[in-house]
């Protein structure tokens, strides 16, 4: 098993409220209420906090440095308070330093809750889908965010729907055996630059830098754009890491596997990616090889490990003391299937 330096991990403090409004208020429907606002308040983790006990007066663990959601249950509760208690419950909840607040479910805010929103530059939203959704959503978007990432040099291509991050030495082809994928169909995540983001415990999803994306650099030719060449069909933005090819060029003292029973894997921020060494010799078709990669991972994928079957036909012949080992063909008299 091999394993990359740890330290090369990273991952955002923090964002802020500005930042979230203008990248999710598509995908989460936000639309800004309050007029008042500090667009600069940050938001230090994906999780979000539901706030009916904080607004019941139970504050002794209130998660108040989260997105706070007021669905219908908030909504309903707060309607029902007097107005001395409405007053009471609101200004005990904004002496917090709340970083935002979203109204899911087209819930309209009571004018109190829009004053004090005001008051106190919290960025309001409302939201038309519900509580569930929006969290759904939400927390996926900052999910992102907030997840570890790590950069890499090599090049990470779709290849089958198999997400194949080619590394190896500086010049030792990278680019071209990806270049030669992308022209017989295949499609380029990323060349040069790849940014491999940890997604919940075992998925690592590989992007481009925004500056690199659809661009690859080839070695005497220069910088060329994949999309403008071969159309959209030949770029995606992410794709999920299942498979690390190293290229590396042939060396007499190196141990290759010769059966592929034995599963060698590489740890990528604690996520076991299986992994591949792969030699160069002149002449070797290692695009081919690397299409064949892809079909015999999904095989795997489906329950079928070529090398366990024939190791299992091998030893059924073993044990079978009346069949004698041989390696002799028996002919027909004419070429039928």
């Amino acid at each position: 098993m091999m394993k990359f330096d740890q330290n090369a991990i990273s991952r955002k403090e923090f964002i802020t409220v500005g930042f979230l409004f203008e990248n999710a208020k598509r995908i989460c429907k936000l639309e800004l209420l309050s007029e008042n606002n500090d667009f600069d308040k940050k938001v230090y983790e994906q999780n979000l906090h539901r706030s009916g006990l904080a607004l019941a007066g139970f504050v002794d663990l209130f998660s108040y440095t989260r997105v706070q959601v007021f669905g219908n249950t908030e909504m309903r509760y707060l309607e029902h308070l007097t107005p001395e208690k409405l007053n009471e419950s609101l200004e005990k909840f904004f002496k917090f330093n709340i970083p935002c607040i979203v109204l899911t479910d087209n819930n309209k805010p009571i004018p109190l809750l829009l004053e004090k929103a005001n008051e106190y530059q919290v960025p309001l939203f409302q939201t038309s889908y519900s509580t569930t959704k929006l969290v759904y959503f939400l927390s996926d978007f900052l999910d992102d965010q907030f997840s570890p990432r790590m950069s890499f040099h090599g090049s990470f291509v779709d290849v089958y729907g198999v997400g194949i991050m080619v590394i190896g030495k500086s010049g030792i082809g990278k680019s071209e055996v990806a270049l030669d994928l992308i022209e017989r169909g295949h499609r380029l995540v990323a060349d040069d630059v790849i940014i491999l983001t940890k997604k919940g415990e075992g998925i690592l999803l590989g992007s481009a830098t925004e500056l690199g994306q659809k661009f690859m650099e080839i070695r005497g030719l220069g910088i060329i754009d994949i999309q403008s060449i071969f159309g959209i069909r030949a770029i995606r933005f992410q794709k999920r890491l299942e498979v690390v090819v190293e290229l590396e060029f042939w060396d007499d003292n190196s141990d290759y596997t010769r059966t592929g029973l034995e599963d060698k894997s590489i740890n990528i921020m604690d996520v076991e990616i299986p992994y591949i060494k792969l030699p160069i010799i002149p002449g070797k078709n290692i695009t081919v090889i690397l299409e064949i990669i892809g079909l015999n991972y999904l095989l795997k994928h489906y329950g079928y490990d070529a090398a366990k079957v024939f190791q299992g036909k091998l030893n059924e012949r073993i044990r079978n003391k009346n069949a004698a080992l041989s390696r002799e063909v028996d002919y027909f008299e004419h070429d039928f299937e």
